[in-house]
């Protein structure tokens, strides 16, 4: 191993673990939200949060629900070590890209979102790239089985 190569196989780095808990903790934290959204009654919600919650069409639930599960998957990967985790958590990346991008291209939720929504929406899609880029480092570094 030289010091001269980023992408040399290096010992387990003694945070890896609170970084893969920290992935995980967060991905539940998103399953947790999309059964909330799934399970929530439109009746139960102020005129404004029903208007928004029923401008969701259901590809966009469909998609919210890719990148969550498979996010959560990959994050339990991570916490295993393994090599699988990598394309995983790609997969759960791409659809919170898309998902982000639905947010933006339906007119009726578009003009619902207040501009603190699209920042947490941003913010959503910046830790899940982090995440991914988390798995991609650790396969690098030969962290991965």
């Amino acid at each position: 191993m030289t010091d001269d190569d980023p992408y040399a196989p290096r010992p387990l780095a003694g945070w890896y673990y609170a970084g893969a808990s920290a992935s995980l903790l967060f991905m539940a934290l998103g399953c947790a939200m999309y059964v909330l959204h799934v399970t929530t009654d439109p009746a139960s919600l102020a005129l404004d949060e029903r208007a928004a919650f029923l401008a969701v069409p259901g590809w966009l639930t469909a998609v919210n629900a890719v990148a969550v599960w498979s996010g959560l998957f990959g994050a339990i990967l991570l916490l295993m070590r393994r090599r699988i985790a990598e394309p995983v958590l790609l997969v759960s990346l791409v659809a919170t890209i898309i998902w982000l991008g639905g947010l933006m291209a339906v007119p009726q939720l578009r003009a619902s979102l207040s501009s603190s929504d699209l920042v947490v929406a941003l913010v959503i899609a910046a830790i899940v790239w982090t995440i991914y880029w988390f798995a991609r480092h650790s396969r690098q570094r030969g962290w991965l089985r």
